[in-house]
């Protein structure tokens, strides 16, 4: 019987050694937003070209 005793105390005692355990600390992050302009830069891109065609016209005369 003092054996049985011994044991559950023992169990008892690991058990609330244990409860609070090590764990990774946790690092909550906010969420990123991410604004992609499409059309944008493709409008941009056929304004160049005629631009450039203008500006040798013009050097050429």
């Amino acid at each position: 019987m003092k054996n049985i005793v011994l044991a559950a105390a023992f169990t008892a005692a690991a058990s609330t050694a244990f409860a609070g355990g090590m764990s990774q600390p946790v690092m909550e992050m906010e969420p990123v937003v991410i604004m992609e302009e499409a059309a944008g830069s493709s409008s941009s891109a056929g304004l160049i070209i005629p631009l450039i065609l203008i500006a040798l016209i013009a050097a050429a005369y």
